[in-house]
């Protein structure tokens, strides 16, 4: 069968149905939620496209109480699943496209969405569509499910679990090729503290998965011998900043947490400059907590055997009024877990001057399938198949995805492994601006995906 050939047939339909889906701007926004939208009308709205088109191509469909919705083919017993989500990040600042429509420029993809993840979630949906079509006969139902909470906690999969069917087996098509067989857990860890300090307000980030890419922060006062001490520290870090009044505003580069080092926080720059230029003490301890995205300094520094580094992202700061509330994201190999992060947290916040005190917000506990197992490898010999990469292997991953949520599942695509750029203009990652995929690559994965369902179906 060749997939490959019907995938590039619909490459017209699928832009049309991928921009149906960017152009709803569809981040959580728990002020809409309503009965049936519990992560805001947006979240519902992508939803419901979603399960239209479903319906319009002759599909059964489900309504998981706008939680998830599911696509499913097939009548059998057994199942498989795909796991995708609809939900997206904040769209951000300095796109050069439009971020709500679907952009195609020199072979490349453009739009919130178009990579993490409406645009491989809708590829997974059209290779069932080609399946359905060709009447292709399975051993097993297909169940297509699109959570509306991916990037927020993965509330939707935790109520998916308790109110639906679990499939038995499966893959997401979120993530890297060729197959993500481990993910690091996931743990929030918050620092509270009621200590003084020249910093009247600052508030920065909305996400804890991404790198902090501006902040702005109101102090006390700033003298001009402060100012030039600003601009100083700005020429010598590289970065932008400016001052108005007594707010000064540091630029960073915005970057997805289980990445950070390809990010610049520009939340823990301001620290460490108000910690050093007005000797504030609440600021210096928060910089020594937060300087390093491998945890160093608080003695949590890991590289793990199969999953590599631990990572470390400051990703949301809220101070005001004399009370300081700091959410970090931390991404940990299946080496260490949660229990000895905490001892490190609190061992290093008793040896500092101020009075902050680690909390543990949330636990998600590192995924790991056998690299050996016959979904593995299946799914190894569909990519190599479509690709002729032979070199790359099954990988674990610091970013997380529904694949955690089940057992028996994995993450598989659509990103390419050491993809050559082929444009000058810039392709933003996951989380960033101007978010793009290499059209080709998009229309390929429709082509594995489908040979995938049937390989593991067979």
């Amino acid at each position: 069968m060749d997939f490959l050939k019907f995938a590039q047939e619909k490459q017209d339909d699928f832009l049309k149905d991928l921009n149906t889906l960017v152009s709803i701007e569809s981040t959580r926004d728990l002020s809409t939620k309503a009965e049936n939208a519990p992560f805001g009308k947006k979240c519902r709205e992508a939803l419901d496209a979603m399960l239209e088109m479903g319906k319009r191509d002759g599909f059964v469909t489900k309504d998981i109480d706008g939680y998830a919705g599911v696509i499913e083919y097939g009548e059998q017993k057994d199942t498989l699943g795909v796991l995708g989500h609809l939900d997206i990040v904040p769209i951000g600042d300095d796109w050069t496209k439009d971020p709500l429509k679907v952009t195609v420029n020199d072979g490349y993809v453009f739009g919130r969405g178009v990579m993490d993840d409406k645009g491989p979630a809708l590829a997974a949906y059209y290779a069932l569509k080609i399946i359905k079509e060709q009447n292709i006969p399975l051993k097993r139902r297909v169940m297509l499910i699109t959570g509306c909470d991916e990037e927020s906690g993965m509330e939707c999969m935790d109520y998916y679990k308790e109110h639906a069917e679990i499939p038995q087996m499966g893959f997401v098509p979120d993530a890297d090729f060729p197959v993500i067989y481990g993910e690091k857990g996931g743990l929030h860890v918050v620092l509270e503290s009621q200590d003084e300090s020249v910093i009247q307000s600052f508030h920065a980030g909305s996400r804890p998965n991404i790198v902090i890419g501006k902040a702005d922060c109101t102090l006390a006062s700033i003298n001009d011998k402060q100012k030039e001490e600003f601009a100083y520290y700005c020429k010598v870090n590289g970065l932008q900043g400016s001052i108005e009044g007594n707010t000064i505003h540091i630029d960073g580069v915005f970057a997805h947490a289980a990445m950070p080092w390809l990010g610049v926080n520009a939340a823990v720059h301001i620290l460490n400059f108000v910690g050093q230029s007005f000797d504030d003490q609440l600021a210096m301890d928060l910089y020594h907590i937060l300087q390093d995205w491998q945890g160093k300094p608080v003695g949590i520094y890991k590289n793990g055997l199969y999953m590599s580094f631990l990572t470390m992202n400051t990703g949301i700061v809220d101070i005001e009024d004399g009370k300081t509330r700091i959410l970090i994201d931390i991404r940990y190999p299946n080496d260490t877990d949660a229990k000895s992060i905490m001892e490190g947290f609190d061992a290093t916040c008793a040896s500092l001057s101020s009075n902050i005190r680690a909390i543990m917000e949330s636990d998600s506990k590192p995924l790991f399938v056998d690299p050996q197992s016959k979904l593995v490898t299946d799914l190894m010999a569909v990519y190599q198949k479509y690709t002729k990469d032979t070199f790359s292997c099954a990988f674990t991953l610091g970013g997380g995805t529904y694949a955690r949520k089940f057992d028996n599942f994995v993450s598989y695509g659509p990103v390419l492994p050491n993809e050559v750029k082929t444009t000058d203009q810039f392709v933003g990652e996951c989380h960033q601006r101007d978010e793009g995929i290499k059209l080709e690559n998009l229309i390929q994965a429709i082509a594995i995906y489908a040979d995938a369902i049937v390989s593991l179906c067979s």
